[in-house]
């Protein structure tokens, strides 16, 4: 996938620098604000909303996280309202991102001072062209401590909400019935998972499940490193649980969210940051 610059919901401000020093996450007892006033977003494509209006680009206006489209309702409006979402969110994903690059995002993030930051990444590390590629478990948490770390170094303050890594096997199993959803396929659109999607054989569903395997590894790594941070929300394996169908998919890729896709993970994210605790959840799981 190509790369697009990270541009604020208010306009194409470029992205500032930020601090790249260490320190420890917060272990202190805080207490999670319900109504944050200023979003910072960071991730990969689904934050940007790739392919979600136009193919091959971006289309950050129906980002779930700071997009001002009403027919998503993004998280930042929900809370925010639409004029302070378009004066104090920011959109600091990168498609075609990995989770070693959640680090640069993060420092830039953190010189805003945001409030809340929303973390959505892993899906790329996963995505890759073998199994052999894929990024490994002790690289992915060590990549996801460094970059909290870096948060926490410049803005100790700012809450996090970070969501888990999709499903891609359910991707793999509501498109391969899809003649064209195949044939994009067939560009290199997450090949560890999706490539010969007709093959049912031993060696393809070994891979499949590999991949499959891997997310959940990553998820749960997610989980672990937010819970040690007493000012993060993991939103409980939310994102991968749902059962997602064709309506909810780039109708360009069969892989990225659509509009009604991005609405979703919105809804998702906004019962998660405003539930007065963690275990008072209801999240959907199906349309």
């Amino acid at each position: 996938m190509g790369t697009a610059g990270c541009d604020a919901v208010g306009g194409n401000e470029a992205a500032p620098t930020g601090s790249t020093s260490r320190s420890k996450p917060s272990t202190e007892a805080t207490t999670w604000n319900l109504s944050p006033n200023s979003i910072a977003a960071v991730g990969d494509s689904i934050t940007r909303a790739f392919d979600a209006c136009e193919a091959l680009s971006d289309c950050p206006k129906v980002s779930w996280a700071t997009g001002s489209d009403a027919k998503v309702d993004s998280l930042a409006v929900r809370l925010l309202g639409k004029s302070g979402a378009a004066q104090r969110s920011w959109n600091y994903a990168k498609t075609g991102a990995q989770m070693a690059e959640l680090d640069d995002q993060l420092a830039q993030a953190a010189t805003r001072k945001p409030e809340l930051v929303t973390v959505l990444a892993g899906a790329n590390d996963a995505c890759q062209p073998t199994v052999a590629a894929m990024t490994s478990v002790p690289e992915f948490r060590a990549q996801f401590e460094d970059a909290m770390n870096t948060l926490r170094e410049t803005s100790p303050k700012t809450q996090v909400f970070v969501a888990s890594v999709p499903d891609l096997k359910r991707l793999w199993s509501i498109g391969r019935t899809n003649e064209l959803s195949k044939e994009m396929w067939k560009l290199g659109i997450c090949s560890s998972m999706l490539a010969e999607p007709d093959d049912l054989g031993a060696t393809a569903t070994s891979r499949r499940d590999k991949v499959q395997d891997r997310v959940k590894e990553y998820n749960a790594v997610l989980e672990d490193v937010c819970e040690k941070d007493k000012l993060c929300r993991f939103d409980g394996g939310a994102v991968y649980k749902y059962r997602f169908d064709a309506a909810q998919l780039s109708t360009v890729d069969w892989f990225h969210p659509s509009t009604s896709g991005q609405k979703l993970l919105a809804e998702m994210a906004y019962r998660v940051v405003t539930a007065p605790k963690p275990a008072d959840l209801k999240l959907p799981t199906t349309g």
